[in-house]
């Protein structure tokens, strides 16, 4: 019981973190494309000094599949959160976090497409709730061409997160924090050509400091740590603490807030969202610990 009291302090704190993401990101003042690459060098430092000192490179566990696996899982989580910044700066940050979570619906699809798993009457009526959610959530009206872009932006790195959760998955016998460092080391070579040293001034490097540091290094660290003394079911409803976080510094510092009507489309997502994440969870039902399908970010990066 004291490890899963300490694994759920852990994961709320992760969760806490994910939700003032948003914030980092906007007053970086970067290119998604800058904030992405800053986030993979400074998270690989981050990274790499912890797995260092904690002796993870000894016996690491790969093999060129299972590291090629990583980096494939690498090519998608960084382009997930250039879609997802992206997304913040042509919505809002409540709206972008709260369409990203159609991820759970997504991974649903990849199943039944590349392995054929059949997907029961219940979960297909979870994923009509959670459309009308998201029908509702959008509030868009005819012409609002930004939201509608940054909408798109959200459900393609909800796409991109589940096919980053999909392929890393079938990586077992390696530590969730090797997968990590083997995607942010990825993402340096695939951004770099779209990075102007010179575009980031002043304060934003200390934004972009604290998105390695804090958002891929100690969030990452807290997160598994509670995978491992954490049942799947509660993970699960704890990672809805970030949405709920984000929506409420997006308030606090931007003043953006959620219309009446999106209001109501928000509670739809996240039911749906979390029964079919627990219907996954129950068959068979089992920690995550050897898993860690969430490796890529937050996470349950659902973060990013």
């Amino acid at each position: 019981m004291r490890n899963e009291t300490r694994g759920t302090l852990e994961l709320t704190l992760a969760m806490v973190l994910s939700g003032t993401l948003g914030v980092f990101v906007v007053e970086s003042g970067a290119s998604p494309f800058e904030v992405v690459f800053f986030r993979c060098l400074f998270g690989a430092v981050a990274l790499g000094a912890y797995s260092l000192l904690r002796g993870f490179f000894t016996g690491h566990g790969f093999t060129p599949g299972k590291l090629g696996l990583a980096a494939l899982g690498g090519v998608f989580i960084v382009f997930n959160w250039v879609f997802l910044f992206e997304a913040y700066r042509a919505t809002s940050i409540s709206l972008a976090t709260v369409v990203y979570h159609t991820q759970p619906f997504f991974l649903v699809l990849l199943g039944a497409l590349f392995l054929r798993e059949r997907i029961p009457a219940s979960k297909v009526g979870w994923l009509v709730l959670a459309f009308l959610g998201l029908v509702l959530v959008s509030g868009v009206r005819p012409g609002d061409t930004a939201s509608l872009a940054g909408l798109g932006y959200a459900l393609a790195a909800a796409v991109l997160y589940a096919l980053a959760t999909f392929v890393t998955k079938r990586i077992t016998g390696v530590r969730p924090h090797l997968i990590a460092l083997v995607q942010v080391l990825v993402g340096m070579p695939l951004l770099l050509p779209f990075v102007d040293f010179g575009g980031v001034v002043g304060g934003g490097w200390g934004w972009l400091v604290g998105l390695g540091f804090i958002h891929t290094g100690l969030m990452y660290v807290l997160m598994y740590a509670a995978y491992a003394e954490l049942p799947t079911a509660k993970i699960a409803v704890l990672a809805f603490t970030y949405p709920a976080v984000a929506m409420g510094v997006d308030w606090a510092v931007y003043g953006h807030h959620i219309g009446l009507v999106q209001a109501l489309g928000v509670p739809l997502i996240v039911l749906a969202s979390l029964k079919v994440t627990l219907v996954r969870a129950a068959a068979p039902a089992r920690r995550t610990a050897a898993h860690a399908p969430e490796a890529a970010s937050p996470a349950a990066t659902r973060a990013a």
